[in-house]
């Protein structure tokens, strides 16, 4: 329980609350989605790129550091179900439905297709989109983030049921909701309902394996998640094997040395230029020739 404790205060540093100053030019509203009154921004030019948030988070606490690093693209973020300036409503939490509600802002804002980016619980919101709505997503990068429930260390799993609103009193996570949420007070409902979503078993496997989409998985050697759930992710995408004997697969991975599940928001000058690489094509590697 300590060791548990100790990763959600350091998420909780990570969601600190910032001095978060919005770009000049930066386009935010509420979408109306599913019931929803989904709070977005629009950040820069260029192809779009959807930004989708890990568990507790809002826009300036997981993405304020890396908003600015992408800088020829356009940026969508939102702050999904119940989370920051998006109320709750009478609804389950779920992937599937936080992936048709990212859809759903696309429409919106008059985005045929978009590169989707999800972290953590983003990234398994990321994995419904190119399930639920392939022909919205171009390409997939999941950061720290899961196709099915036992992905994570089995240790990790274990100790979800046990997380509550309690951990995070006093804590910048709990100073966030307050200042940010239409109802903030119903934080312990929020911690509790955002947990609901891995309270219960899900495996994607075989639609992961069926979507014609390139995926880019990131996750730290220390991270939360197991590494052989990342490298049967690239079996499934016919990588796994050495390139230089026949083609690439389209899909990628990357185990950042010496990172943690919350650690890896702290890497962005390592796994930034990959994610650009990777949605620009680059590099192109051509099978060694005998």
């Amino acid at each position: 329980m300590k060791r548990i404790l100790l990763a959600f205060v350091l998420l909780a540093q990570l969601a600190r609350v910032t001095s978060y100053a919005q770009q000049a030019g930066v386009k935010t509203g509420y979408a109306p989605v599913n019931g929803l009154k989904l709070y977005y921004e629009v950040h820069g030019e260029g192809e779009p790129l959807v930004l989708v948030h890990g568990s507790f988070m809002t826009i300036p606490s997981n993405w304020e550091r890396i908003i600015p690093l992408f800088k020829n693209r356009k940026l969508i973020v939102a702050e999904m179900q119940g989370h920051g300036r998006t109320a709750d409503i009478s609804r389950e939490l779920s992937y599937e439905g936080m992936a048709d509600d990212i859809s759903g802002l696309l429409k919106v804002l008059e985005i045929d297709s978009a590169d989707v980016l999800g972290y953590s619980m983003g990234g398994g919101v990321a994995f419904q989109m190119g399930i639920r709505h392939p022909q919205q997503v171009k390409k997939l990068i999941i950061l720290s983030g899961v196709y099915k429930h036992d992905g994570w260390w089995p240790e990790v799993e274990e100790s979800f049921d046990t997380i509550n609103a309690e951990m995070f009193k006093g804590s910048p996570i709990e100073q966030a909701y307050d200042s940010l949420s239409p109802h903030p007070e119903k934080f312990e409902e929020f911690v509790s309902k955002t947990m609901s979503i891995d309270l219960k078993p899900y495996d994607w496997t075989e639609e992961v394996r069926q979507m014609n989409i390139p995926i880019f998985m990131l996750l730290g050697d220390s991270d939360g998640i197991r590494y052989d759930h990342a490298a049967e992710l690239m079996r499934m995408k016919g990588g796994a094997k050495m390139g230089d004997f026949g083609e690439m697969s389209t899909s990628r991975m990357a185990i950042l040395p010496a990172t943690t599940h919350i650690g890896i928001m702290d890497r962005v000058t390592i796994w930034v230029p990959l994610v650009e690489e990777f949605l620009e094509g680059k590099p192109d590697h051509a099978p060694m020739e005998w």
